[in-house]
């Protein structure tokens, strides 16, 4: 019947509904028969709506008898017309909002069948209720994202929890996909049951566009600059705007961003030359033959990439714009890519920073990738993330151009290779922070001493780039110019500390608030007397070197570690330590030692297991102490100086202690050409006796106590003399008719090199004479 009519048993429980009742109610009839009315009711005894809102209607109930007995009740419901209850109908509230809200909005059965949808939710779909109702959302609509929030509907009409998504659907009729943001949430009665799955949808594609514009934005800012290396900023750049803003990105830059110059403000007339840094396809890359990295490419006055540079802004076009198809008529590998792949737009954007031009950044879209054509937001949008890339790759530019300068400050200031020296045979390895990202401060040197002796150096300096380069420089020098007046290591150590400290106090100046390289540098000075087998050392700060024994056991040699560099006021020691013959000193940095995985100890022990093992020479054994200890790039340099040194023979020495007597200098001169005659040295007999009489002679004069006169062979024939003074002789000019002051001179003109150094009972004044003559 029509009617709204229910029929109940004698037990007051519902046993025929007709679909008059259903549509006044909302129970159909499989959900009510069998029930007690009971569940008709509220619980003040009014009609409820199956939504579970009271329902104004009068309820007319009848017997209805067989013969003379009740066998059931007929009810007879109808509704009450607002005007007549005086109140309004609140049963139609949800009703009013259901129809009237702007949101798209679903009802759907447990079996994500459509029940329900209101105007906005049938226009998405072009379809009207009657052809939806009861049929499944992906029997209307068609998709993965429409597939995927049927599932999302069943579970929960399974579960009873709330889901909210925000697909991306391209509805029929629609030019683009739309981003949606959707919440399917249960609708439940009373008693907690889900009884229907609701549906809302709101279309938020201008928000979602805006949105992912300001994360692009955002993005840029972390990814884009990690590195302070021009290709790979570019690549950054290239990988983050495809395939979210373009299908295709290249970044071309003038050749002298590449160096690290910074380019003229005025470009060349004519074609525009750019070397391509990087680039980026979201199909898979084109073939080399078309276009590659690091190619230099022209541009004429017809390609959009020119006209940006030369008008310092962005110029968007459509493929179809005039000036487009004459670049593209102009330029047969673009004419080439636009045939293959079909793009419908483009941008062009300088890359500008300090007011010049680095180069230019094309965005180009394809019909296939984006049917939506690049917009005036889209310049906007590529300006921005363009104004990004200039200051990473400017700053790219300025490191390349410091790093640069540093290396080759560094380069010109360590040694280039090898140090041979008769004492010691030696072989160093120096590696930059990041694996040669960065220059250091680190440096070694191996300094030709008097006697046949050696001085070895290790020095870390704080920082990083330019300014520890050339504090570097500044210490090395140092170290050299005391080392030459053969200063014990424990002296000249403090004579830097002053230097460094002194230097301090002098530069003045408002605080930059950086502690300069020098203040807290370290250092390590040993000298090596390869007559007496014996190496002094003393440190700064510094880790203490490794002797390597020649059983193959090591040991950190005990060394007394004074403060570092720049302290100043506090004193500094020195260890003499017999290195056996076929030890091994190794000399480094605490870079070699340290890392985030690795403290001292477990280094130390690292690096003398690292020592022990055997190697055919001492560049391999550099070799392979650093691939144990630093097989990956470090964060602070790694410096490493290996030293084998050597105990001369008896037989390379002699020495005589002579008597303060004038007479003794004819047995001075006699004594060394016998010695000469023994070694085969016969022929460097007279400048040797030369040598001998005129420093032995000035011994005499000039100084006392007991003088000592040694010669020394090994690659060259060092010759010293030895007294209790400590008055330093100097060369002076002897006029015409002087008697003396000859001698000095003398000397200076007939070895490589003289000079003096003091001990603690006097000085030593030595001449050097070359052996064989290249």
């Amino acid at each position: 019947m029509s009617a709204a009519v229910g029929v109940l048993d004698r037990d007051g429980c519902v046993t025929h509904w007709s679909r008059g009742a259903q549509e006044l109610l909302g129970y159909a009839p499989v959900e009510i028969i069998g029930r007690p009315v009971d569940d008709l009711l509220t619980t003040e005894g009014t009609l409820r709506h199956r939504d579970g809102l009271p329902l104004h209607a009068q309820v007319h109930v009848c017997p209805l008898q067989d013969t003379d007995r009740d066998c059931g009740f007929l009810l007879l419901l109808t509704a009450v017309p607002e005007a007549a209850t005086g109140t309004p109908r609140d049963a139609f509230l949800p009703q009013w909002i259901f129809e009237q809200q702007p949101l798209a909005v679903a009802i759907c059965d447990l079996d994500a069948r459509l029940l329900r949808g209101n105007q906005p939710m049938l226009g998405v779909g072009g379809f009207s209720e009657e052809e939806a109702r009861g049929r499944r959302l992906t029997e209307i609509l068609q998709g993965n994202a429409i597939e995927e929030v049927e599932r999302r509907v069943l579970r929960v009409a399974r579960t009873g929890k709330a889901e909210a998504a925000e697909p991306i659907v391209r509805l029929p009729g629609d030019s683009k996909a739309h981003a949606w943001a959707m919440d399917v949430f249960p609708l439940k009665d009373a008693d907690g049951s889900v009884r229907a799955v609701g549906v809302a949808a709101s279309d938020y594609s201008q928000q979602y566009d805006s949105r992912e514009r300001i994360a692009l934005i955002s993005e840029a800012r972390t990814r884009v600059g990690t590195s302070l290396d021009i290709v790979g900023t570019a690549r950054e750049f290239a990988e983050l705007a495809v395939p979210r803003f373009a299908d295709f990105v290249s970044v071309d830059l003038l050749e002298p961003v590449f160096q690290g110059e910074l380019p003229g403000p005025v470009l060349p007339r004519g074609v525009t030359a750019l070397r391509r840094a990087a680039y980026e396809w979201a199909a898979g890359h084109a073939p080399d033959a078309v276009i590659s990295a690091t190619e230099v490419h022209t541009h004429a006055w017809s390609s959009p990439v020119k006209r940006c540079l030369a008008e310092g802004r962005a110029v968007r076009h459509s493929t179809k714009d005039p000036e487009i198809i004459g670049w593209l008529a102009e330029d047969p590998v673009q004419a080439s890519l636009a045939e293959t792949f079909g793009p419908h737009s483009l941008i062009a954007v300088p890359i500008r920073a300090q007011g010049v031009s680095l180069g230019a950044v094309l965005f180009v879209r394809y019909a296939a990738s984006h049917e939506e054509a690049f917009g005036p937001d889209c310049t906007a949008i590529s300006e921005d993330l363009v104004d990004r890339l200039a200051i990473c790759l400017d700053n790219a530019r300025r490191f390349t151009r410091e790093r640069g300068i540093a290396l080759a400050l560094q380069r010109a200031l360590l040694p280039r290779e090898s140090t041979v020296h008769p004492a010691v045979e030696t072989a160093a390895r120096y590696l930059p922070a990041g694996g040669g990202a960065q220059a250091g401060g680190d440096w070694f040197d191996v300094v030709p001493l008097s006697g046949a002796r050696v001085g070895l150096v290790v020095g870390d300096v704080v920082g990083h780039g330019i300014n520890a380069s050339a504090t570097m420089g500044r210490l090395r020098t140092a170290v050299r110019t005391l080392a030459d007046i053969d200063l014990p290591p424990e002296e000249l150590i403090t004579h830097l500390d002053d230097i460094i400290t002194h230097t301090a106090g002098e530069q003045g100046g408002e605080p930059t608030g950086e502690i300069p390289g020098d203040i807290g540098a370290t250092c390590l000075y040993a000298v090596y007397d390869p007559v007496s087998g014996i190496c002094s050392l003393a440190r700064a700060g510094h880790p203490a070197p490794v002797l390597i024994h020649p059983d193959g056991t090591s040991s950190v040699i005990d060394l007394p570690c004074g403060p570092p560099l720049g302290l100043g006021s506090l004193p500094f020691e020195a260890v003499d330590v017999i290195v056996p013959e076929g030890g091994l000193l190794a000399l480094f940095t605490d870079g070699l030692l340290t890392t985030r995985d690795r403290d001292v100890d477990k280094g130390f022990s690292d690096l003398c297991s690292a020592l022990a093992r055997p190697a055919t020479t001492l560049d391999d054994l550099c070799d392979t102490v650093l691939d144990t200890l630093c097989p990956e790039p470090h964060a602070d340099d790694v410096t490493l100086l290996l030293a084998r040194p050597c105990v001369f023979d008896a037989d390379r020495l002699a020495s005589w202690d002579l008597p303060s007597n004038p007479a003794v200098v004819a047995d001075a001169r006699r004594l060394a050409a016998e010695q000469l005659a023994l070694w085969g040295l016969a022929e460097a007999a007279f400048v040797t006796q030369l040598v001998v009489s005129e420093l032995v002679t000035n011994a005499m004069r000039h100084a006392g106590g007991p003088i000592r006169l040694r010669l020394i062979k090994g690659e060259t024939l060092i010759c010293e003399v030895s007294d209790g003074s400590t008055v330093s002789p100097h060369l002076r000019r002897a006029r015409v008719f002087d008697e003396g002051g000859r001698g000095l001179f003398m000397v200076a003109q007939f070895t490589q090199r003289w000079g003096t150094r003091y001990t603690r009972t006097g000085k030593t004044i030595w001449g050097e004479q070359v052996l064989h003559m290249p």
